[in-house]
């Protein structure tokens, strides 16, 4: 188990944050990975997030049971399971780096777009195409990084679903993805003693944060929830590409 004190000075607020995204949050949950990089290898971070984020995931499935969008889910699926398969093959090729100046990219431009285009624009429709295409991202980005929540809203958040079904099926989506997940992670060495020493430690303070995720989303009004997830998902993008690119100086 990890016992410097920096590290938990770290994973206190990111296991806060992880809380949060499962509940309903989910564009949050790619911070938690890069808040405890300040103290750890990206990495090993990843590598004790995922037992959590397993055990958060159940929790928040017991929130919305029954709730998500079954339509939402055989579109986005098929192509995460590409991006998580893409993502253990090139594992030794791609940098963490890269993949968040990418993410945090797409991240602010899609805000952007968000609040340039006309505000009467009616709800996007989903299609199988976006799904696929953006499922992929998901699940290469989630595999390499944990950040799969800004592609999974590119696709979701345009549609203007009500808060509680774009909460439980993101967090469906999530679960799925981090449980098919664990398979290649088991065998990149990520689960030694250590790491899920210390995911035992920190599970304690995700669990109340995912009630409370859950909480708010079932209260907040469906206009107000989308500017949020609009302004997170600036704000998280902006972290990225600037942590990215201090990265490379």
């Amino acid at each position: 188990m990890i016992d410097n004190p920096w590290f938990y000075a770290a994973a206190v607020p990111a296991m806060l944050i992880l809380g949060l995204s499962k509940g309903g949050f989910s564009v949050l949950g790619l911070l938690t990975v890069p808040i405890l990089s300040i103290a750890i290898s990206p990495v090993q971070a990843a590598g004790i997030t995922l037992p959590i984020l397993l055990l958060s995931d159940m929790v928040a499935l017991y929130s919305y049971w029954r709730q998500w969008s079954w339509r939402m889910l055989a579109a986005l699926l098929p192509g995460a399971l590409v991006g998580i398969t893409v993502g253990w093959l090139t594992a030794a090729w791609v940098s963490e780096g890269q993949i968040r100046l990418i993410v945090g990219a797409v991240s602010v431009a899609f805000a952007l777009n968000h609040w340039l285009r006309r505000r009467d624009a009616p709800p996007a429709r989903p299609t199988a195409a976006r799904g696929l295409f953006w499922g992929t991202v998901a699940g290469f980005t989630s595999f390499v990084s944990h950040a799969g929540g800004p592609p999974y809203q590119v696709y979701a958040a345009p549609l203007r679903l009500q808060p509680r079904i774009f909460a439980a099926t993101s967090v469906v989506f999530f679960a799925i993805v981090n449980g098919v997940k664990v398979v290649p992670y088991f065998f990149l060495g990520q689960f030694n003693p250590a790491n899920l020493m210390t995911s035992a430690v920190l599970l304690p303070l995700s669990i109340p944060a995912t009630i409370l995720g859950v909480w708010i989303v079932k209260r907040i009004d469906p206009k107000i929830f989308y500017e949020w997830i609009y302004v997170l998902v600036f704000v998280v993008g902006a972290f990225l590409v600037v942590q990215s690119l201090l990265g490379m100086v």
